[in-house]
């Protein structure tokens, strides 16, 4: 009789022959697709049983929730240099009966470029970052696999009155954020990052690269916020820069979340979106400890501010229209606009801006997040509630970004992205924890749930609306039988609202076989 330790090796030595049979059939299907005579090294097809396989997903990931989830149904990453490699990607995963995710920065919310319950490749965009600056156009294209962090600095370097209204965090990726909308503190002069794209190469799933033109409008409308991952895969986009003045000016004011506090947010949320373009004032509710003892525990509320102008401006406009606030000369800081990038990100002013080029995190933890859209103001005594909550966790934040300005003038229907008017601001309730065990996850998950359903009363109904670039997977997934997806309409309906009819149009057109697909992919009209 075999003993089991033999069993075992026999069994893994089958399975890894079988693994670099299938390994083996996969790259020559890549070499014959691709037109690069250099493809023979297959330096970007990453299999299990290499070093690099395991370091890309270790490098790659921002949430480390999802690394000890990743499954073995995970056959290749590829990390193309070219058109021609993706390509080959697409058109072997077809053949091969293998499903694509894609990947551009790591920081999708719930990890879908890493979960996925058939055999999957991920196209990782990391060598696929190319940035090019058209200062006397103020234009740029992007590859998607470039970071905002790796953008701004780009255009620092170019113009010091040229910058770009994407999100604060410098190593998310520009694939995912673009084609999610993105969320910045310039939302307000020059609304969403995909607000600003005016062109995209983009390459269906027969490999096909179309431009703005050779695409469609209904298709470039999809991809400007309508979510990645659903037609196809956006290689690079055209970007219209917008003007910065030389001299911002920053400010953070911390608050306690007392009586007078919850009163300052009551103030913000009369006044916020009715502030002048070029004052962005966001809050920050999190908790915070007394000289770093965590018995004695208080909640913060910060007010987080960027203005396009100089703080003799400022200040003025602040006495006018927001007095309770308090604010003086010794609040603010002036600075260039790449340098409150900087400040955002929580950098000093005398770091150096290479900084922005690091793609890792700088805090990396666990962490679940949730969103909101607040139409008519939260009342006080809610507040009380966060407030109590809070005390209850160690690492939560409540982000409150602010409308009004440009989102007011662009109609719901302009991009997939429908939150403009009658939206007072945007909610990101995120909770982050350290190690990863099961009760420890579960314990932080259900504390921001909970957070969520005491907050139904106070947010947008009809539907309560949610933010496609914080992707939550409680508010409904697709179910995937023979490559249909049969949608919980519900998160559709949250995320688009009356756009998501014509995503799933776009969809049937685009990618009638709905290869690309995954959770929250746009489905089919069936």
């Amino acid at each position: 009789m075999i003993s089991h330790s033999v069993q075992v090796m026999l069994f893994l030595s089958f399975f890894l022959t079988i693994c670099d049979a299938k390994q083996e059939e996969f790259t020559e299907c890549m070499s014959i697709y691709s037109a690069k005579t250099y493809i023979k090294s297959f330096k970007y097809i990453h299999a299990p049983s290499s070093k690099s396989y395991f370091n890309l997903l270790q490098s790659a990931e921002q949430n480390p929730r999802w690394l000890n989830s990743t499954p073995s149904e995970l056959r290749f990453i590829i990390t193309p240099y070219n058109a021609d490699e993706i390509r080959a990607a697409i058109l072997c995963s077809k053949k091969h009966g293998l499903q694509l995710r894609i990947m551009s920065g790591g920081h999708d919310y719930e990890g879908l470029s890493f979960l996925c319950r058939t055999p999957y490749i991920i196209i990782d965009f990391i060598n696929l970052r190319s940035i090019s600056i058209d200062v006397e156009k103020e234009t740029a294209w992007i590859q998607s696999g470039a970071t905002l962090g790796e953008l701004y600095y780009n255009i620092a370097k170019k113009s010091g009155v040229l910058g770009f209204p994407a999100g604060v965090c410098p190593s998310v990726g520009i694939g995912g954020h673009f084609s999610g909308g993105g969320i910045g503190t310039m939302v307000r002069k020059y609304g969403l990052a995909a607000d600003n794209i005016i062109d995209a190469y983009f390459m269906d799933v027969d490999g096909r690269i179309l431009d703005r033109k050779s695409m469609g409008e209904d298709l470039f409308w999809a991809i400007r916020g309508g979510g990645g991952g659903s037609f196809g895969v956006i290689i690079g986009w055209k970007i219209k820069l917008v003007r910065v003045p030389q001299v911002v000016t920053v400010f953070t004011l911390h608050k306690t979340l007392n009586q007078e506090g919850i009163g300052l947010v009551r103030q913000w949320q009369s006044v916020a979106t009715k502030l002048p373009k070029d004052l962005f004032i966001r809050v920050v509710i999190q908790g915070s400890e007394i000289d770093g003892k965590p018995e004695q525990k208080v909640v913060e509320v910060l007010f987080n501010s960027l203005f396009l102008g100089p703080i003799n401006e400022l200040i003025p406009l602040m006495k006018e229209r927001f007095p309770e606030l308090g604010l003086t000369k010794k609040n603010c800081s002036e600075m260039s606009w790449i340098e409150s990038v900087m400040y955002f990100t929580g950098y000093q002013q005398s770091d150096p801006l290479e900084l922005l080029l690091d793609r890792t995190v700088q805090y990396k933890s666990y962490f679940k997040a949730k969103s909101d859209f607040v139409e008519k103001p939260i009342p006080e005594n809610a507040f009380e509630g966060i407030q109590n909550r809070f005390l209850q966790e160690k690492l939560a934040f409540l982000i409150m970004d602010p409308f009004g300005g440009r989102m007011e003038e662009i109609p719901e229907s302009q991009l997939p992205f429908p939150h403009r008017k009658g939206n007072l601001f945007n909610i990101q309730y995120l909770v982050k924890w350290v190690g990863n065990g099961d009760t420890n996850s579960k314990k932080h998950e259900k504390w921001i749930r909970d957070l969520y359903d005491y907050m139904e009363p106070y947010v947008s109904t009809s539907p309560r609306a949610a933010y496609i670039n914080y992707r939550d997977l409680d508010i409904g997934v697709n179910i995937h039988k023979h490559n249909i997806s049969h949608s919980h309409v519900n998160w559709g309906k949250r995320y688009f609202k009356e756009n998501f009819k014509r995503l799933a149009e776009v969809k049937n057109r685009i990618d009638p076989q709905n290869f690309f697909r995954h959770e929250q992919s746009i489905p089919l009209l069936v």
